[in-house]
């Protein structure tokens, strides 16, 4: 995987995207190694908290156009049907906690593979654009479907059509990201969040990542029921058992993550 680095420590996997002389844009094996490498720490029962990052001065700038634009190269439709959606999907489905730590710019398909991540911070100098009007482009990656729940239709529209810069402080006050932190505190912060969330009990947070994403799609009634049967589901795990035994008992739990 050249274009992506996976780190495993102290259950987190820190995937790293490695194309810093391009920004980090995209190409097709990059986006299979990037599903590879979900794939890979999804299914490592050692791995409890994901962390997705870039290298160098960029999150990520979406897609590289030269490959879009080459003839030989793989069209529109098989870039955002193999390479894209499979992303989001893997993403929302991964039953871990899932960071996006952007570090740098995130621009069109890597802003909406950012937002598409459970918790989004990231660093003061970072910005996000909607840049597909641009080049004549509709947002992919699920931007039409994330970007209108997080900061409303009307905002929404205006960043998609007007591809205005979004600076990290401006994301945090809309309610595009979680937080933004000062970018010489920015590894440490991401870092003491993972950590944070790794020792958390893991199955509960996958369970809440499930109710989430039936929330967009439910009435009221179709999420009070789910919500029953996945707080039966919790109920009868062990870590609910070892976070109220340790409550009761006044010390710290350790959670098995099952």
């Amino acid at each position: 995987m050249s274009n992506i680095t996976v780190l495993i420590s102290d259950g987190i996997a820190t995937i790293t995207f490695e194309r810093a002389e391009k920004f980090n844009s995209f190409i097709r094996s990059m986006a299979l190694d990037f599903q590879a490498a979900l794939d890979k720490v999804a299914a490592d029962e050692n791995v409890r908290c994901i962390i997705i990052t870039g290298s160098g001065k960029a999150f990520c700038a979406g897609q590289d156009l030269q490959e879009a634009t080459d003839p030989q190269g793989p069209p529109l439709s098989r870039i955002v049907s193999e390479h894209y959606n499979p992303v989001i999907m893997r993403i929302r489905n991964i039953p871990k906690p899932v960071i996006a730590a952007v570090n740098g710019v995130a621009a069109g398909a890597g802003a909406n593979i950012a937002l598409a991540c459970d918790i989004v911070v990231a660093k003061q100098s970072a910005v996000f654009i909607q840049a597909f009007s641009k080049i004549g482009l509709i947002p992919d990656s699920g931007g039409t479907f994330t970007l209108p729940r997080l900061v409303g239709m009307q905002r929404a529209s205006a960043l998609m059509m007007l591809a205005e810069k979004v600076s990290a402080a401006d994301a945090m006050d809309m309610g595009m990201i979680y937080k933004a932190y000062p970018d010489e505190n920015f590894n440490e912060e991401v870092r003491k969040m993972a950590v944070q969330l790794a020792q958390m009990p893991t199955y509960g947070l996958a369970l809440t990542k499930q109710a989430l994403n039936q929330t967009y799609n439910n009435t009221l009634v179709e999420q009070l029921h789910l919500e029953d049967t996945l707080q039966t589901l919790a109920g009868d795990s062990k870590d609910y058992k070892e976070g109220t035994s340790a409550f009761l008992e006044k010390r710290i739990p350790v959670f098995k993550h099952k």
